[in-house]
């Protein structure tokens, strides 16, 4: 039976003790998958930090904006290669948790629809990398570390599948294992060997190659043991229509959303220059950093809410969207105030050419913000089966957002490429939220959220003088301290929502008892030994 959109109802404040048991259930689970995957997002972003750092610093602003153009357009492709299989992990194999067959099926035809048309995508970037380097940066490494990357697209699209599974399954850790740390360190490991022995970016491209073959290998019988379910090939064809009926839309989202928000990535490389193009990459590198909060709740919210869909538990959805919501939010705010205030100097880290890219980091900034204050609209259109209204809606914009971008790009240059893709995201998130209002019923927004709004602001302004006041590395430190304990205490005196100290008292008893523990049967083994 489907939930109606009248059991969906904004929660209200109340005390630890009269939040429903299957809300705080949620609420923990989904906040566990957060940390652990904030913790494995943080360690994914400094990985990616060094090795962007590392490839500007060997291959020079020229040759690292070829490889950035390069990387970019391939993960482009990464976002296509699995063709919806992820979500629709997400989506069924909990549901089919009493059928292992049937799981086996699914996961069976996520690994193949993947090898399918990762070796097709990739054999059309083989093809067209001549077209690509005439038309964009004309360098003779170019054609060659594009064509190696053709082979990651299968690779990583393969290893995306070893993490969607864990994910379905509700292992965070072995999600963040693989997409947040082992991918990230098989990069680093293969730029550094490779500038250590004097390749340019061919040979970068070739050892990140070799590095993600080797992962491919050894994740799958983790991915199988792990989980205990085996791909199967045989009566995939009962699956297949409904797979591809979740799955097909999605993939048509992704497509679109390649428009949407990563035109400007294509546009940079096509009207502007190769060093354009490098400054762009290294915006993109600390953007990541302000979606943290975002990918890190959004980790276990699928499965839970399509449990909670499925059960027709409407009021607890709403209540869990709310507070992992307004946790977003609190989380955020930080991050884009430091950004904002120090942002030029954390370019500069780069090199003195790099803080052209301040203003375009600033205004795609705008973006993050209502993304992530708006919480997982995406994943909930999909996870209560109205993946068409989202395909159609990413579609509509990403019309909107090319031609936007391309007039942005030509008028404004750098900065341009980053408006054109922060009204996008700002755009298609606000109506989302009102899409999962009309069809569910589904609402996050009260009074709470403003505390959270309050004290970043009043973060921004405390940083701002501090900038003023000390100059170098030693007021850049001072200010982040002062800035951390304005934010804090700000959000102290305004009030501390009951669901958002639930999530963090009950987690750090639960990692206080687990270290505890740890530390308990450390000395008892060293008590036996000795």
């Amino acid at each position: 039976m489907q939930p109606t959109r009248k059991d969906a109802t904004v929660a209200t404040e109340t005390s630890d003790d009269e939040i429903p048991e299957d809300e705080r259930e949620a609420l923990l689970t989904i906040g566990h998958g957060a940390v652990v995957t904030s913790g494995g997002q943080s360690l994914q972003q400094a990985l990616t930090t060094a090795t962007e750092y590392a490839l500007a610093q060997g291959l020079g602003p020229v040759v690292y904006g070829v490889y950035a153009f390069a990387w970019r357009i391939t993960q482009l492709l990464f976002r296509l290669v699995n063709v919806g299989s992820i979500a629709t992990l997400q989506r069924y194999l909990s549901a089919y948790s009493d059928d292992p067959d049937r799981q086996g099926r699914v996961v069976g035809l996520a690994y193949l629809t993947t090898l399918v048309v990762g070796i097709g995508l990739g054999g059309g970037v083989i093809l067209a990398s001549g077209w690509l380097n005439d038309a964009t940066v004309s360098h003779p490494d170019f054609p060659p570390t594009i064509q190696l990357f053709a082979a990651l697209i299968v690779l990583v699209g393969i290893v995306n599948i070893h993490a969607g599974v864990f994910r379905a399954v509700q292992s965070a850790r072995g999600e963040v294992l693989f997409n947040r740390v082992l991918r990230p360190a098989v990069k680093l490991a293969g730029a550094v060997g490779a500038i250590a022995l004097g390749y340019s970016a061919v040979g970068v491209a070739g050892a990140f190659v070799l590095g993600m073959a080797v992962l491919v290998v050894v994740g799958f019988p983790m991915v199988v043991s792990a989980s205990g379910i085996r791909p199967v090939f045989r009566g995939v064809r009962s699956e297949a229509r409904r797979f591809y009926n979740h799955s097909g839309p999605i993939a048509l989202s992704s497509l679109g959303k390649v428009f949407q928000n990563r035109v400007d990535v294509m546009l940079v490389g096509f009207l502007l220059t190769a060093s354009a193009a490098g400054v762009y990459n290294v915006v993109l590198v600390l953007v990541t950093l302000a979606w943290i909060p975002l990918l890190s709740f959004n980790m276990l919210l699928p499965p839970v809410a399509s449990g909670l869909y499925a059960d027709g538990e409407m009021t607890t959805l709403n209540a869990v969207y709310t507070a992992v919501t307004r946790l977003i939010v609190t989380c955020v705010v930080p991050i884009l105030a430091v950004l904002v205030v120090y942002g030029r100097e954390v370019l500069s880290v780069f090199g003195p050419n790099f803080t052209a890219g301040y203003v375009p980091l600033v205004i795609y900034l705008g973006g993050v913000l209502v993304g992530s204050a708006v919480g997982a609209t995406g994943w909930l259109l999909m996870m209560t089966d109205h993946q068409y209204a989202r395909m159609g809606l990413d579609w509509l914009l990403a019309v909107l957002n090319t031609v936007l971008t391309f007039a942005f790009v030509e008028a404004f240059g750098l900065p341009g490429a980053a408006l054109g893709t922060a009204i996008a995201i700002a755009v298609q998130n606000t109506i989302q939220v009102f899409l999962l209002r009309h069809f569910e019923g589904l609402w996050p927004f009260d009074a709470t959220f403003l505390k959270p709004l309050g004290a970043g602001t009043a973060t921004v302004v405390v940083m701002l003088f501090a900038r003023e006041v000390l100059a170098g590395v030693g007021g850049v430190l001072f200010g982040l301290v002062v800035g951390a304990v304005t934010y804090v205490g700000t959000l102290v005196v305004l009030g501390v929502n009951d669901r958002d100290r639930l999530v963090v008292t009950a987690l750090a008893a639960r990692y206080r008892r687990t270290v505890s523990a740890a530390i308990d049967e450390r000395r008892s083994n060293r008590s036996q030994d000795g």
